[in-house]
């Protein structure tokens, strides 16, 4: 995008459709330019430190609805961005900024251009869509500071007022707002951060601001995609692009995407980014002398944890791509039966929703938050009106009653956090079974099974009372940090130490992709000698993070 403006912020506000995409489009510029910082203001230490990721691929959805829309009505174009941003809707904040946007068209709908008047009215609708949207608003989050933005703005902006006096007074109070976020939320202050939802959408005004008043920063966006995306597409193989280079990589806080994208440009093609799992994919082509190029370059821009390299020549005679998921199982579907559709994060944790009835899986979970259009698209075409969701994630539930709303089907989601609980719902299951006693009875099993998780700190921070450095063991128990420890075995046993296991009878492990068999095996054998008199299942989960996820009935 030009970095110029032709506004002059000293003239009273009247603006066009065409200039609404441009303030959309440098919000996006400037979100992704600060999306690791947002990423980085995650509270727990936990690997779910993705609330950037999610409103940049939110934002880059609305984005794209209209990028190219010649339309210069701006009721037409902000209903246009509205629709983009709920169907890539991603993980809670990503679901409450598509609200603000939903909000901020309809204030907006049959309009030519905005003034004053309407932006406050816009402002104002936005945050009473979002707030509407979520079923127990929470103070000192992305929220508060659309209400108190919109507060600001009401309280003084008039017909007169110029739109810099405009952006000055929008500015100072999200500002504040995000500043103040850690006085209201207090798990924020024991963390030292402000809310990365609420500083996510400062950094969106700010840019919109910037490119207003001709400020200079990045000059355009790059199509980023969904990691799960980039497995989708389809290769085509350029004459001299011998080889297929794929690395994962954490960028490091200097990293600069467009700086990155242009470098590549140097040395490959059919250049593809993704994001999700709280980290870049990067896939190139390149000749065979160039084959290390990507690595090495990559190495400047933060850490390596995984590469990918393929012989495209070799891939043309007939080679698959090695490591490819298999294909699920499911059971067969009668039409008019209840179809039922789970998130997951691995694909042994997805064979066992198949094996128990599930009619489809998306991936998805912690730190890979799927789309609204993604659950969507899962369950449109099952011949049936009826229609259970189980998100299995806190993050992933806006996202699930998002696609819900925007169904004709009889659709509800049961308000299932974790795997486990997930699994307890979907045991409940029957055959020919009433639809309303299905949503009962799966609802009321989220309370026969306790969760435990294992995984690695990704920060030092000290939350309730536990101090934990990067880097060591941490164990959770319904979503509760309870211990860090320095192996894995220490935390299991501190978990289940945690559980009143007079009142269980079952422990189950589902071991992730980044535990070795012997680590498994010492766990299980010492939980087996620990707890005698309890049932103990093992599985193959294949999550990505998290060692274990442990179900306790």
């Amino acid at each position: 995008m030009s970095n110029q403006s032709d506004i002059n912020i000293n003239e009273t506000l009247s603006l066009d459709g065409g200039i609404l995409k441009k303030l959309l489009e440098a919000g996006l510029l400037w979100l992704r330019a600060n999306q690791n910082h947002v990423n980085a203001l995650n509270v727990f230490p936990v690997p779910d430190g993705d609330t950037g990721t999610n409103m940049v691929l939110t934002l880059q959805s609305a984005y794209d609805e209209i990028k190219d829309m010649p339309e210069t009505n701006i009721g037409i174009i902000s209903q246009a961005i509205s629709q983009g941003a709920l169907m890539g809707a991603r993980g809670n904040s990503g679901v409450i900024l598509s609200q603000l946007c939903r909000g901020f068209a309809r204030a907006l709908d049959h309009l030519e251009v905005m003034d004053a008047a309407s932006l406050i009215k816009a402002f104002t609708e936005s945050k009473e869509t979002a707030y509407k949207g979520v079923v127990r608003p929470v103070e000192g989050t992305i929220l508060t500071v659309a209400k108190d933005t919109a507060a600001a703005a009401a309280e003084m902006i008039t017909l007169d007022n110029t739109v810099d006096e405009i952006l000055t007074v929008i500015l100072d109070a999200a500002a504040k707002s995000v500043d103040n976020t850690p006085n209201l939320l207090p798990i924020l202050k024991q963390a030292g951060v402000v809310d990365s939802g609420g500083k996510g959408l400062y950094f969106i005004l700010e840019g919109a601001a910037k490119w207003l008043r001709n400020e200079e920063f990045q000059t355009a966006p790059v199509e980023v995609l969904p990691i799960a995306n980039l497995a989708d597409m389809e290769e085509t193989i350029e004459p001299g692009q011998d080889f297929e280079v794929v690395i994962d990589f954490r960028p490091n806080t200097q990293f600069n995407l467009r700086s990155y994208y242009d470098e590549l440009e140097k040395i490959g093609t059919s250049i593809q980014v993704g994001e999700g799992d709280n980290l870049f994919r990067m896939h190139i082509h390149v000749p065979t002398d160039n084959r290390y190029m990507p690595i090495d370059y990559t190495m400047t821009q933060g850490i390596i944890t995984n590469v990918y390299i393929e012989n495209l020549l070799d891939q043309m005679g007939g080679n698959q791509k090695g490591g490819k998921q298999a294909q699920l199982e499911y059971l067969p579907f009668e039409p008019g039966q209840i179809g039922v559709v789970v998130t997951s994060p691995g694909f042994g944790i997805s064979q066992i929703f198949t094996s128990l009835g599930a009619s489809a899986v998306v991936s998805g979970g912690q730190t890979m938050n799927p789309s609204t259009e993604e659950i969507l698209s899962a369950f449109k075409d099952l011949p049936t009106n009826q229609i259970i969701i189980l998100p299995n994630n806190k993050n992933i539930f806006l996202a699930a009653q998002a696609a819900a709303s925007m169904s004709d089907k009889q659709v509800a989601v049961i308000p299932c956090k974790t795997i486990p609980q997930g699994i307890s719902a979907m045991l409940r299951m029957m055959p020919g079974i009433d639809f309303d006693l299905a949503v009962e009875e799966m609802t009321e099993a989220l309370d026969d099974v306790e969760t435990g998780e294992i995984t690695v700190a990704t920060r030092t921070v000290e939350i309730n009372g536990v101090n934990v450095e990067e880097g060591q063991v941490i164990a959770l128990h319904n979503g509760n940090l309870i211990q860090a420890c320095p192996t894995i075995l220490d935390a299991a046993l501190h978990l289940l130490g945690d559980v009143d296991m007079d009142e269980r009878e079952r422990i189950t492990f589902f071991y992730g992709e980044n535990i070795t068999q012997e680590e498994v095996a010492e766990v299980v054998d010492a939980v087996e000698q620990a707890y005698p008199d309890h049932e103990l299942e093992v599985h193959e989960g294949g999550q990505p993070h998290y060692q274990f996820i442990i179900a306790i009935e």
